[in-house]
């Protein structure tokens, strides 16, 4: 007869109950390709590296006295709050809630990774990109574009004027401009003024208006250097507008931060301490700082930031101080600079042809801090079509540099075999940028010579 009798099996002990939990949530996470965070996550104060600097940054130069300049010099340009955010020492500074109330219309931005593209690679890296298309702009470069236009409207300033390159920064400016009832007027980089019809139409839709630059010089290619001569002209002896920058300046990279913050958070919900290394793409830094910043404590994370060849700021520029303008307006800022008269090709990543960089990105990068790469727009655009056939996306041309230096990160792994985990910023979508992916399909993109 057959014993019926049943085998009591011991209760697993409460260790192993928690590391079976453990090993199930963490395979549920790798398993993961999206991460967000409620609307209520979104930071509430913006991350200062100034004070994380290995090397105090340098005092900007007044351009007629080449005396470091103080808050008085600067008023005509700027509002006194951007002012103080400028020279501001204090670690983290509040984002007030007027700004976050608008911020929050797409913030927090997803993480996402890239499994698709991972598999297409054959490596065992991880890559996880930050997606900032999705702002109303299609940029990151919203993020500051809001606290800029709030600013100047709270002290009363009616109109701003700006420069922009590819047209990101002018279309981000546009919008945050009619959130707060301004005028503004754009000064875009020929060349792309050129390339780039929708971003003007996005400009000219959210109200603002926009010619082209040099202003004074028809036959000129322009460079973002002139654009922003052209802008503070118009700015200067106006006593109803000021001067907005998409890039640059402490303030600018400072509103950036939001992204590192958020990322640093979805990374560990996806299971990640912390990245081996954060990349993004880089010409003035702003889209860099915003990613990169938050990680700059963390000294085993490496931060590496990818420019074009045609535009070498970083890799082949000197360090010294030098105008951000080809006009001499502006003070002179300690950077790594390709000098103020540069006039690069007229590539496709338009937000990337600027002649000098970030005193704080070339503070980084001096003192060993921040590595940097330069690639042709040709590798450029082949991991740019890479990206778009697996992952679905596809990205501005400024992206598509971060890209390159991701799926080359992500190779080098697949060599070593290595687990290594890579954070990128996506800073910007390329629906826009159709004639550069135009250009690229049917072998007419220019290339650079290295």
């Amino acid at each position: 007869m057959r014993d019926t009798t049943r085998v009591r099996q011991a209760a697993p002990s409460p260790a192993a109950g928690l590391r079976s939990l453990i090993a199930h949530a963490l395979f549920t996470l790798r398993d993961m390709t999206r991460w967000t965070l409620p609307p209520d996550k979104i930071p509430s104060a913006w991350f200062n590296v100034a004070p994380h600097l290995t090397t105090p940054l340098q005092p900007p130069l007044h351009p007629g006295t080449r005396e470091p300049v103080g808050p008085d010099d600067l008023a005509p340009l700027f509002s006194s709050t951007l002012i103080e955010q400028e020279m501001s020492a204090a670690p983290w500074i509040d984002i007030p809630g007027e700004v976050l109330d608008i911020l929050k219309l797409w913030r927090p931005t997803p993480l996402v990774r890239a499994t698709r593209l991972e598999k297409e690679l054959g490596t065992p890296a991880r890559i996880y990109f930050k997606d900032e298309s999705i702002s109303p702009s299609g940029s990151h470069k919203t993020n500051t574009a809001v606290p800029q236009a709030f600013y100047n409207a709270k002290e009363g300033i009616k109109r701003l004027s700006t420069e922009t390159g590819a047209g990101q920064w002018g279309t981000a400016l546009s919008f945050a401009s009619a959130q707060f009832d301004l005028e503004l007027k754009v000064y875009m980089v020929r060349a792309s003024y050129g390339q780039k019809p929708y971003r003007r139409i996005a400009i000219e839709t959210w109200g603002g208006e926009v010619v082209p630059s040099p202003v004074d010089e028809p036959d000129h290619p322009g460079s973002l250097g002139s654009a922003i001569s052209d802008a503070v002209r118009d700015c200067m002896g106006r006593e109803d507008t000021h001067y907005a920058l998409g890039s640059v300046l402490n303030h600018v990279l400072l509103h950036q931060t939001v992204i590192g913050l958020e990322a640093k958070e979805q990374l560990a919900l996806a299971g990640e301490k912390l990245p081996d290394v954060v990349i993004a793409p880089c010409g003035g830094g702003s889209n860099l700082g915003g990613i990169a910043f938050p990680f700059v404590p963390d000294s085993d994370v490496r931060l590496l930031a990818v420019e074009p060849l045609s535009c070498p700021t970083l890799t082949q520029g000197t360090y010294e101080y030098d105008f951000g303008d080809v006009a001499g307006l502006t003070p002179l800022m300690p950077m790594y600079t390709l000098g103020a008269d540069f006039v690069p090709p007229s590539i496709h990543s338009g937000g990337l042809r600027y002649h000098g960089d970030s005193p704080l990105i070339s503070s980084l990068v001096k003192d060993g801090r921040m590595e940097a790469i330069a690639y042709p727009q040709g590798k450029v655009f082949e991991a740019a079509v890479q990206f778009a056939r697996t992952e679905g996306k596809i990205p501005a041309p400024e992206c598509g540099h971060g890209i390159r230096a991701a799926i080359d990160e992500a190779l080098a792994a697949k060599e070593t075999g290595e687990e290594k985990v890579i954070l990128f910023n996506y800073c910007g979508h390329g629906f826009l940028d159709l004639s550069a992916y135009d250009d690229y399909n049917n072998g007419r993109l220019m290339e650079e010579q290295g």
